[in-house]
């Protein structure tokens, strides 16, 4: 996979302490987007499934996972991987919410098997292109054309008390290349 960031604990992308993972690789172009620096895949950003994991894995023997958010880039260019991915990390949380481009009638019609495998996993999909003109800070969509579908009935309730009593939120990480700023941002950022 084509990882560029694993941030841990993301508070503002879904309930709990979660675990966010950023893949690169993405050939929407949104305008204003907010990872413009995730649209091209990096060399320097491959990694295995089986590293990603055992990172995750290792994560957890000290700390508390809620679920796993995960965007980029577009994870469903590495549908395949991330399939993979989301079978092992369910085992930690299959609280596993995904942010995607596509809209969900588009994946569903997919002839690629990983795609129809992950929204079978999955408890959340985010889905529809960023469109900097209609962001008007709805809860956990950059813009308000972004449709939230609960997946998994077994966090229906939890989701829909989260967007019910939350609100949007910016949470700033500290990392090797700087800050990195996680949220759903305001159109003038």
């Amino acid at each position: 996979m084509n990882v560029a960031r694993i941030l841990y604990p993301v508070k503002v992308l879904g309930p709990g302490e979660r675990i966010g993972i950023w893949v690169t690789g993405c050939n929407r172009g949104c305008k204003g987007c907010s990872n413009p620096e995730l649209w091209e895949r990096r060399p320097e950003c491959e990694v295995s499934v089986k590293e990603i994991y055992k990172l995750i894995c290792h994560l957890t023997e000290s700390h508390h996972v809620d679920g796993f958010t995960i965007s980029g880039g577009e994870p469903m260019l590495q549908a395949k991987e991330l399939s993979e991915l989301v079978d092992q990390i369910k085992s930690i949380s299959d609280d596993i919410l995904v942010y995607t481009g596509y809209q969900i009638e588009e994946l569903r019609d997919s002839p690629d098997p990983s795609v129809t495998h992950l929204l079978s996993s999955i408890a959340v999909l985010i889905d529809g292109p960023y469109i900097e003109e209609l962001n008007d800070n709805t809860v956990l969509r950059g813009s308000s054309n972004q449709r939230i579908h609960i997946l998994s009935i077994a966090y229906r309730d939890v989701y829909n008390h989260y967007l019910a009593t939350c609100h949007n939120q910016i949470q700033n990480f500290s990392t090797s290349d700087g800050i990195v700023s996680v949220g759903i941002h305001h159109p003038s950022f």
